[in-house]
């Protein structure tokens, strides 16, 4: 699926199951929300917090998926082509950061 489908595929799913949009306003709310999950699935995974009994059996691609979501919500929502947004955001990263990582010693 293309993020173009996919953007469609929100709309139309929202405007027939969904009812209708939640204000941007909201949905920055469930975003930010849902960035949360990862976030807690995150540390318990990879950092140093341990499992909730109740969190064991999350699924970090499913809540990844949520952060999709809710962005093609937004992007639907305050009328952004996601496609066109990410490949003009790959260009500017190709001349941006075309030695920046290879020269950062951090990373070697």
């Amino acid at each position: 699926m293309t993020i173009e489908e996919a953007q469609k595929q929100v709309d139309e799913w929202i405007n027939t199951t969904g009812v209708r949009y939640f204000s941007e306003l909201t949905n920055m709310a469930i975003l930010t929300e849902e960035v949360g999950e990862v976030a807690r699935i995150m540390s318990r995974k990879y950092g140093e917090q341990s499992f909730k009994e109740s969190d064991k059996e999350v699924d970090l691609g499913d809540e990844m998926a949520d952060v999709l979501w809710v962005l093609l919500c937004l992007a639907n929502q305050t009328g952004i082509d996601l496609t066109k947004a990410f490949e003009r955001n790959f260009e500017k990263k190709n001349k941006r950061d075309i030695n920046r990582h290879k020269n950062n010693e951090k990373l070697k």
